[in-house]
């Protein structure tokens, strides 16, 4: 008989263990998705063609994937740099919703000369984000508040602030729905002339870039990391803890809200109810799959994307819900967390009558 069973992290795991790890829980996971969606009614022979061919080797759905990785890349960067200092940023749809707010506003009052509107309308994005963010940094940091209740409520009380316009002074008095009036020329990110792909994209790409250089060749980027490792060591070493802290959140928020205005000037040209849906999950998803690498992120937000365009379509032809894109992201969650706990921890059993 078993007298004792603990678990025992590993002292050292090889990098190529890692990898091959990590990759056996991402497979597991896409298999049993596809699993998933044969049972839900979709021909195991045309998934090949509804989850690759159709997402990414055709123009449109490259298109369309291309177009949606925008704003996940940007929501992957706010939970990537939340994580790496160690903050459970899990209001990232409120901050994104503040940011679609703000930018929206930019647009519906005109404010500044249109031909730098749409950057007002970033900028404010910006600004909106990182400010709805202060509260649980504040509190986190000055009082050990959770920052898990605190963003997630937060990300509720975003959301009543955008249905209390849509159902008010914002709503379409064209069609009397609950939207906002169509943004002008002057409120819309160029596009390149291949579906709806522009300007957001290029700007998330460009930031995922910056990103890397911040966090992997700037002196705050490894001040980050050691205070992610062990913030107590980080402390004792002299090191700004919550200087850092400080900064790498309000960055996390700031990005969350420029989402927010990526998604309401480069697609959608308006404030709805639903453009802010399932952007919580799928950054904690993004930064998850890249370790909270920022090159990773653009990998891993063009994969989630894809998802979406996927979606779309299995929705139209063979009649699933939404909840299926967000399901097959919590089970390839869920497979690499399970991969990355086997490949860090061991069973250490101790028997009875041996020391």
């Amino acid at each position: 008989m078993f007298d004792r069973i603990t678990l025992v992290r590993r002292q050292d795991v090889p990098w190529t263990a890692r990898t091959a790890t990590f990759l056996g829980g991402l497979g597991f996971g896409l298999a049993l998705s596809c699993v998933l969606l044969v049972a839900a009614g979709v021909p195991a022979e045309s998934l090949i063609d509804e989850l690759v061919v159709q997402v990414f080797l055709s123009s449109d759905g490259l298109a369309q994937t291309v177009t949606a990785a925008a704003p996940l890349i940007l929501v992957g960067l706010c939970s990537a740099l939340a994580t790496r200092v160690r903050f459970w940023n899990i209001g990232i749809e409120g901050q994104l919703w503040l940011g679609a707010i703000a930018a929206a506003a930019v647009g519906i009052l005109d404010i500044g000369p249109e031909a730098i509107r749409v950057w007002l309308m970033m900028l404010a994005a910006l600004a909106a984000g990182a400010l709805w963010i202060v509260p649980p940094l504040v509190l986190k940091t000055r009082f050990g508040v959770s920052e898990t209740v605190l963003t997630l409520l937060l990300s509720n009380v975003g959301f009543l602030c955008v249905q209390h316009l849509l159902f008010g002074a914002w709503k379409d008095p064209n069609n009397g729905f609950p939207v906002s009036p169509q943004m002008g020329p002057a409120e819309q990110l160029a596009r390149f002339g291949w579906g709806n792909v522009g300007m957001g994209t290029a700007l998330a790409v460009a930031i995922a870039l910056l990103a890397y250089v911040f966090i992997d060749r700037s002196r705050i980027g490894l001040q980050a990391r050691a205070i992610g490792l062990n913030p107590t060591t980080a402390r004792a070493a002299g090191l700004p803890v919550t200087a850092t802290i400080t900064l790498m959140v309000l960055l996390s928020g700031a990005l969350a809200g420029l989402a927010g205005g990526v998604i309401v000037a480069g697609t959608e040209f308006r404030l709805t109810q639903y453009l802010g849906n399932n952007y919580t999950f799928s950054g904690i998803t993004i930064g998850f799959l890249a370790r909270t690498h920022p090159l990773g992120v653009i990998v891993a937000a063009f994969g989630v994307g894809g998802m979406f365009t996927a979606g779309s379509s299995l929705k139209v032809f063979y009649g699933l819900s939404d909840a299926v894109v967000v399901l097959i992201q919590g089970i390839v969650l869920i497979s690499l967390l399970s991969a990355q706990f086997f490949s860090t921890y061991r069973l250490s059993v101790a028997r009875r009558g041996v020391a």
